[in-house]
């Protein structure tokens, strides 16, 4: 009896020990096969902190990104996050002894710096890259953070209500004829530069029911280098400025170099929310996109009651109407106001 009684629990703790144990294999975008073992306990987030508030998963994080101790939604989901979540650096810039102080069971970055990536594996690091090219592909990423805390079922909870969002858009937006889609181009960090073809950013301008001029250029990572020359011939319609920018739309109104441009002389470039697009703040921010760009189509829908309704189910918390979120649609008058102090953004060489 005795024997069989040992043999049970013996039995019991071995089967604890392979569940705990459970190894799960990831293909990052390096292509290289990493394998993890779940449930993740302590993680360190250099790409995709917004997740962590959406899976709730603060116990889980022992380090993050340098960048994000000004996050907003960090702030508003766990005010005390500056003093319990160490920095370890960030992507570009490791602090690797900072990083390996905290013994992590994965490290997730971004693909950009593969030398720095290689580094981290040979110090015993379980290291995921990422770098989303498409929606399709960041619910693919989020999904993964699902299984690596045992978090699914909040993830596909995200998900659900990102697609809520993005097909209230697409039906929205359905009616509308080829030839009446306007030419929308993203700016990134310089006013010359633009998301080209591969992106989230080239997939929100179609989504919305945009024409993107700059979608031929094909590039590697981020937005792309053109000649002020070619936004001109491109001619857009709307122009968004990414949120993280030094410059604002007030500067691009009141430069005459770009005063050609229909966008510009119809007062219609607005700089985007400070938000993450690798975040669930993805849906909303497409949906103020589709607003600004088709607000014909979008007269009855309140932007900011839809995005406290996501916030609360996402994040757990309600919205605080951001600063400059609802934005102006700028008018004539505006952009011949700001032109009384004409201020010129950088341009190339």
């Amino acid at each position: 009896m005795a024997n069989r009684l040992l043999g049970c629990m013996l039995a019991l703790f071995f089967s604890a020990t392979f569940l705990y144990a459970e190894t799960r294999e990831y293909t990052d975008k390096m292509g290289r096969v990493v394998a993890v073992s779940l449930p993740v306990r302590r993680a360190v987030l250099f790409q995709t902190p917004e997740l962590i508030p959406a899976l709730g998963i603060w116990d889980k994080i022992v380090g993050i990104s340098k960048s994000v101790y000004d996050n907003d939604l960090f702030k508003a989901t766990n005010p005390d996050f500056e003093t319990t979540v160490p920095s370890a650096g960030s992507g570009g810039d490791v602090n690797m002894e900072a990083l390996l102080k905290q013994k992590p069971d994965v490290v997730i970055t971004w693909s950009v710096k593969p030398d720095t990536v290689r580094f981290m594996e040979r110090m015993g690091l379980k290291v995921i890259t990422i770098f989303p090219d498409s929606i399709s592909e960041f619910y693919d990423i989020m999904g993964m953070h699902g299984s690596l805390f045992e978090k699914e079922k909040k993830m596909a909870d995200a998900i659900e209500a990102m697609e809520s969002i993005f097909n209230l858009i697409k039906d929205r937006v359905s009616i509308i004829q080829s030839h009446e889609k306007r030419k929308v181009l993203w700016l990134g960090a310089k006013p010359t530069s633009v998301a080209g073809g591969i992106g989230i950013t080239n997939d929100i301008i179609h989504l919305i029911g945009g024409v993107n001029p700059a979608s031929s250029i094909i590039q590697g990572h981020g937005p792309s280098d053109v000649s002020l020359e070619q936004i001109v011939a491109w001619n857009p319609d709307v122009i968004f400025i990414r949120g993280y920018t030094s410059y604002s739309s007030a500067d691009i109104l009141s430069n005459s170099q770009w005063g050609y441009i229909k966008a510009v002389k119809e007062g219609r470039v607005y700089k985007a929310p400070d938000w993450s697009t690798w975040s669930p703040r993805l849906a909303p921010i497409t949906l103020w996109a589709a607003i600004r760009t088709y607000p014909e189509y979008f007269k009855d829908i309140d932007l900011n009651k839809r995005t406290d309704a996501f916030y609360r189910k996402v994040f757990g918390i309600p919205f605080a109407k951001e600063k400059g979120f609802e934005g102006e649609l700028h008018s004539w008058f505006n952009r011949k106001k700001w032109k009384r102090s004409e201020k010129r953004i950088p341009l190339p060489d």
